[in-house]
């Protein structure tokens, strides 16, 4: 007796890649359209599978030609250009065999998908560190001081010390490991890639708590950035503590 296609649909949910494999050879003189469509639908989903495989493969070039160097951490930033909240830095040391599908710059990703690739880089990272500089410190000694700031500081975090970093365009200054700065790095390396989305959620989850401590300003959905809802917010309430003064002077006078 046949198996129905509900049963043969349970079976393709439930296998791997090769089991999948094996099932398109059972099934091929399977007439029925229902069972042809579900061939034609896991197919095109492996397919889309192995282009993901092919593009993570092209992010790991820099982490392939750097694998003699020994632990590489990936560094990244979240919140340079925000009118209030921390700039935050994530570092992140990738297993060389690790694989996290859909691994890419956090901008590219929605937040759902960050939030779901945040859990799976902190259960399979070698390490993660985080570090992160506050309004006031920003405002004294410039934004790009405070994000080689928080980079340093996040790759203090890690309780492990690279050998390697590979930075996103930067090179940190004050910092004795061997980096390599790589243009868009956030889009070409895994190891970057992982870091910035480990620091754009970790700001984004802070600029949801600010929300709850200071209604108002709309820090949930604007995450401090220089929205029309935030601009207005500020003229109507003033600053908070967690506003850049420096960042805002144009808008309201700061006494900066």
């Amino acid at each position: 007796m046949n198996k129905s296609i509900a049963q043969i649909r349970l079976e393709f949910d439930q296998a791997n890649e090769q089991e999948r494999k094996d099932l398109y050879d059972t099934y091929a003189g399977d007439s029925r359209v229902g069972v042809r469509s579900l061939i034609r639908k896991y197919k095109k989903k492996d397919e889309a599978l192995s282009e993901e495989r092919k593009r993570l493969a092209g992010m790991r070039s820099f982490e392939e030609k750097y694998r003699d160097c020994g632990l590489i951490c990936g560094i990244d930033e979240a919140g340079r250009g925000p009118l209030a909240g921390p700039v935050v830095a994530g570092a992140v040391i990738l297993p060389a065999d690790c694989e996290i599908l859909y691994l890419n710059d956090s901008k590219k990703l929605s937040p759902q998908k960050r939030e779901l690739l945040y859990d799976e880089i902190m259960e399979k990272a070698v390490a993660v560190g985080v570090g992160m500089t506050g309004p006031a410190r920003i405002d004294e000694i410039n934004i790009l001081n405070a994000t080689y700031e928080a980079m340093r500081a996040a790759v203090m975090d890690l309780g492990v010390k690279p050998e390697l970093l590979l930075n996103d365009a930067v090179t940190i200054p004050d910092i004795s490991i061997a980096q390599i700065p790589i243009i868009k790095g956030d889009a070409k390396s895994v190891s970057i890639a992982a870091a910035s989305i480990i620091a754009k959620v970790t700001r984004d989850r802070l600029m949801v708590r600010y929300d709850e401590i200071l209604p108002g300003y709309g820090f949930a959905r604007h995450k401090g950035y220089g929205s029309r809802e935030h601009i207005d917010a500020i003229h109507r309430l003033g600053p908070t503590p967690v506003h850049r003064r420096t960042f805002i002077k144009n808008f309201i006078d700061t006494g900066v």
